[in-house]
């Protein structure tokens, strides 16, 4: 006798009514999508009885309320059940016939089919007290059935007289669901999940629910389409106007057809309003699914179909597989090709949205180098003498493309105003990397003011004598800053102040590493690049020995060369930027300064008269 013991074989159990709390729970994010759920099996139904008759008829759904009676109800006039089909996969949670059909059909049909899991009919139960189901199966067209069910564990099932071969489900609404007996909430709804369903879709008090969509027509004329398609994107898009539209045209078998619009909506750098709604098999699955569109794309919506995306069990949301990747490549194509033909046969519409939509175009335009080429002449930046092209901004500063990183109203617009030379705002969005991919791919010398690189530029070091030189160095020192003696223009301007932003960046990595706001892999990074930076001097004072009053200053009599010296120092702190973190500017002290400098100089000139 072997001593081996067998095993036994047990069947796993299910406890149906935890199951279906948890289905309830869990599943679907809100009881709205039974109204989904149940249409989708109505189309099923009518897509079934097409692929296995050869009856002549026009599929049609039917949807109407009862207020007074909180009762939801959709009909159908597909294939019908017979009582085995009722018991086998209405009654039987996971099986469905449609699952059925896909094993068994090849072809055009199974691809119609829009059901998968054998679950939607259970969302019946979440938001009913009670549900009833009538059917008649063309293949028993003298034979009636009644489903009834409260909660799903149990169920009716009785024959009565034969109706019409088709569904009819009736949903007795629970408290908690007595919003679906609400006429304009309910053909709201069914908008939003049906309108793309090509199988007519009617409701009681309003008429024909779904729509053809232009993408699906023959293009007849270039001009008609393009207005079809607008008009479609404009019931879609929620919150702003589009401007014109892109349609998605299918490469290969396995792509999405459909259309992108442009928002008229003003954007800035870092706005998302990205709208796209996928609909699988003409049944809406997401109403967000912003990640098809690039992040550049912001001001983007749009609408989708394919029947080779691949939805989650809830019908919520698509699964980021293969189908998912390729439709992500192919709209981000479809954009960079779209935009271009808009610049090209659409005028006024490319210039409404380079107008609104100019930062994130910056963005869009590093992207990708066909979006660079598209975008580069025509894209303005943020400068000192308001938006202009970078052709025109080297134009205007002898090839150069100053960009300064400070607050406004610093040193940067003091010096060029005058000049009349435009500063990039290189602290918006994507402007400083624009401006360095188009010196490196069209032309011109970026010159970033604020840097040790930028200022030696900017302010060339100047050749005077030692004894001026030592005077001037001595009579306009002060703490924290360092005296560059240069020229540049104007020559009516004595000094200028620059914070040193390199010192600024290595206090605040320090900052950030004693209070643990960074990590140490991170940090040590940074600390790489802020080795090298003299923490001490916040602040260069460019003196401008062009100047007359500051030629003047070394053989001027005391005091009024201190006192002289002391206003320059003054005028300097008070143009540079009062809120640039780079440098700590003590308004009180300066002011006393320059108002004791000015006051020591008036004596002095009141004596002489």
């Amino acid at each position: 006798m072997s001593d081996e013991v067998t095993p036994e074989i047990l069947k796993t159990q299910v406890d149906l009514s935890g199951l279906m709390r948890v289905l309830g729970d869990h599943l679907y994010s809100t009881r709205r999508v039974v109204l989904r759920e149940l249409v989708q099996n109505a189309h099923d139904s009518c897509t079934r009885r097409r692929m296995e008759t050869d009856d002549d008829f026009e599929a049609q759904i039917t949807v109407a309320v009862d207020t007074d009676a909180g009762t939801l109800s959709i009909e159908d006039n597909g294939a019908g059940l017979t009582r085995e089909e009722l018991i086998e996969y209405l009654a039987t949670v996971g099986r469905g016939y449609t699952g059925h059909l896909r094993r068994a059909e090849e072809g055009e049909g199974p691809q119609a089919l829009i059901g998968a899991f054998g679950l939607g009919f259970l969302s019946a139960y979440f938001v009913s007290e009670k549900v009833e189901l009538f059917t008649t199966s063309y293949q028993t067209p003298d034979l009636g059935w009644v489903f009834a069910s409260r909660g799903g564990e149990r169920f009716r099932l009785a024959e009565i007289e034969p109706r019409a071969t088709g569904t009819k489900v009736v949903l007795h609404l629970n408290d908690d669901a007595s919003e679906l007996a609400d006429d304009e909430i309910t053909f709201s709804l069914l908008e939003k999940y049906c309108g793309l369903l090509p199988v007519d879709i009617q409701m009681k008090g309003h008429g024909r629910v779904n729509v053809d969509p232009p993408w699906r027509e023959p293009v007849s004329s270039v001009v008609k389409r393009r207005r079809d398609l607008l008009s479609f994107a404009s019931r879609y898009e929620g919150l702003f106007e589009p401007v014109c539209t892109i349609e998605l045209v299918p490469k290969g078998d396995n792509g999405v057809r459909g259309v992108l619009w442009i928002q008229d909506g003003w954007t800035f750098g870092t706005s998302d309003q990205r709208n796209v709604s996928v609909y699988v098999r003409g049944m809406l699955v997401s109403d967000d699914a912003r990640e098809l569109v690039p992040t550049w794309a912001g001001f983007v919506g749009g609408v989708i179909e394919s029947a080779h995306l691949t939805p989650t069990a809830s019908r919520e949301d698509l699964l980021q597989d293969v189908p998912f990747l390729s439709a992500i490549d192919q709209i981000r194509e479809a954009l960079i090709e779209g935009l271009a033909a808009i610049s090209r046969d659409q005028p006024a519409a490319w210039r409404r949205i380079l107008t609104r939509h100019s930062e994130q175009l910056l963005g869009a335009a590093l992207c990708d180098d066909r979006l660079f080429g598209l975008l580069a002449e025509e894209l303005r930046v943020p400068t000192s003498e308001g938006e202009l092209t970078v052709d025109a901004i080297r134009e205007r500063s002898d090839g150069r493309i100053h960009v300064s990183l400070g607050e406004q109203g610093g040193y940067e617009e003091v010096l060029f105003r005058a000049l009349r030379v435009p500063v990039v705002t290189g602290t918006r969005y994507a402007a400083l990397p624009f401006c360095h991919a188009y010196g490196e791919k069209v032309g011109g010398t970026v010159v970033q003011l604020g840097t040790e690189e930028g200022n030696k530029q900017l302010f060339p070091a100047a050749m005077l004598a030692e004894a001026d030189r030592a005077s001037l160095l001595s009579l306009l020192s002060s703490p924290r800053r360092a005296v560059v003696l240069t020229r540049f223009e104007p020559t009516t301007l004595p000094a200028v102040l620059v914070p040193n932003r390199d010192a600024a960046l290595k206090r605040r990595v320090e900052q950030d590493g004693a209070d643990k706001r960074m990590s140490q892999g991170v940090l040590s990074l940074v600390r790489l690049h802020t080795a090298g930076i003299d923490g001490a001097v916040e602040a260069r004072l460019y003196v401008n020995v062009g100047c007359p009053a500051v030629a003047a200053l070394p053989t001027a009599p005391e005091p009024i060369r201190t006192q002289a010296a002391a206003l320059i120092r003054s005028l300097a702190e008070l143009m540079s930027s009062r809120t640039d973190e780079a440098l700590e500017l003590d308004m009180n002290a300066t002011l006393d300064a320059m108002s004791g400098a000015l006051s020591t100089l008036m004596g002095l000139s009141e004596e002489g008269g």
